[in-house]
């Protein structure tokens, strides 16, 4: 397929997959089903990321970055999903290449020199510290409870946090606090750096989950009990974390979607070659058309969610908030890949659930997508809200006085 893709995307997108087909795919064959990658592996992987010219191509030049624009980036998303490995290794992998973009638009000289700059080297990790247990900070961020309250030139921040993505191995956790308690949490809430040896940082654990377990990055149980940081931690301005968290989101959840969209893709180009070479019933199986038009639908879907995806992030790129577009390219995007993946695994048959082949790691990665970065019913009611927000008050009359009885 074509899409309008400028030259140099194409081209950074080449570049990537010709990187994760030569160097990480041969490193993921050999911790398939036993992970994680160790840390010295990975470095080397970076190493070579950097020697193809797909180094963290997202965040500008004056911090170790290539400078490229998102919207050129975002067809690089893709090609580096294509392994559970190769978001890390080209680094545009979440949390951090969420958390790099936030420090790089909201950060003070400080702490960028501090924090983006070792970040995009890969010399430290982050998490980013919001959801919280049963009460709130997940799908409904106005129930945070996680207070921040100065005292002279300090802010002292108490919660509990659980799902921070990356929080166990984190060297900076960027915490998400309610700074005016008589405000409504949209405009009273604030961020905030806090270096994961700050006493009072108190990981519980790391939380058992489904996935993950290629690339070893879990999700904590975080309390904060009386951590004390100077008030030049704050991240950006005071009160808008709402607001904030929103400019993080949004791109987040569009280089989500491409990253699975290329899990989507790999696992496809696995069950055609597979269904091409397993023969049954006569013949190779996939000659059978209920196979043919298994991939055929897929294929189909996944053209839309690249056109989705790419329409959203134009719309980014021309100053648009987008969130409906967000909305819907990630709730669609989530369905279809997970709908992709368990079709190429069927296609493969016992061993697609078996640990020969990446396709068990990826059925087992992508159930998760539907649940971060907002559910599957959290998009749906931005869409709808925005759907039902114009209704004609002459359809309405007409609506009303068809749904009459007959008298």
């Amino acid at each position: 397929m074509e899409y309008d893709d400028s030259e140099a995307a194409r081209a950074l997108a080449e570049r990537t997959r010709e990187f994760v087909d030569e160097e990480v795919i041969p490193v993921e064959r050999e911790v398939l089903g036993d992970g994680p990658v160790s840390d010295e592996r990975l470095a080397e992987l970076r190493e070579a990321a950097r020697e193809y010219d797909v180094f963290c191509p997202q965040i500008d030049e004056e911090f170790g970055g290539m400078g490229m624009a998102f919207r050129d980036v975002l067809p690089m998303f893709e090609q580096a999903g294509r392994s559970l490995l190769g978001a890390a290794a080209c680094r545009v992998d979440a949390p951090d290449e969420g958390n790099m973009h936030t420090l790089e638009l909201l950060g003070t000289d400080e702490q960028q020199e501090r924090w983006l700059r070792p970040l995009v080297a890969g010399e430290v990790s982050s998490g980013f510290s919001m959801t919280e247990p049963m009460q709130g900070g997940g799908s409904d961020p106005k129930m945070i409870r996680t207070t921040a309250e100065k005292e002279d030139d300090e802010w002292v921040i108490d919660g509990h946090k659980w799902w921070t993505t990356g929080g166990t191995e984190a060297d900076v956790l960027i915490v998400m606090a309610r700074t005016d308690p008589d405000a409504h949490p949209y405009e009273g809430t604030s961020l905030f750096l806090v270096p994961a040896d700050t006493p009072g940082v108190n990981v519980v654990r790391d939380i058992p989950h489904v996935g993950g377990g290629v690339t070893g990055v879990g999700h904590a149980e975080i309390e904060y009990d009386g951590v004390r940081v100077p008030e030049e931690n704050l991240l950006g301005t005071l009160n808008e974390g709402f607001a904030h968290a929103q400019q993080r989101l949004g791109p987040a959840r569009l280089t989500h979607c491409m990253r699975f969209a290329g899990m989507a893709e790999r696992a496809l180009d696995v069950a055609k070659a597979y269904t091409s070479e397993r023969e049954a019933f006569g013949g190779p199986i996939a000659d059978k058309q209920a196979v043919r038009h298994d991939v055929a639908d897929a294929e189909t879907e996944l053209h839309a969610v690249r056109t989705m995806v790419r329409d959203a992030a134009d719309r980014i790129d021309r100053g648009e908030e987008a969130r409906v577009q967000v909305a819907m390219s990630k709730t669609f995007a989530a369905n279809t890949v997970q709908d992709i993946v368990d079709t190429a695994l069927q296609l493969c048959g016992a061993n697609g659930i078996g640990k020969d082949l990446p396709i068990g790691d990826f059925y087992e990665s992508v159930r998760q997508f539907r649940i971060i970065d907002g559910a599957d019913e959290v998009h749906r009611r931005v869409i709808a809200r925005d759907a039902f927000s114009d209704v004609d008050e002459s359809e309405l009359a007409n609506a009303t006085r068809y749904g009459e009885p007959n008298g």
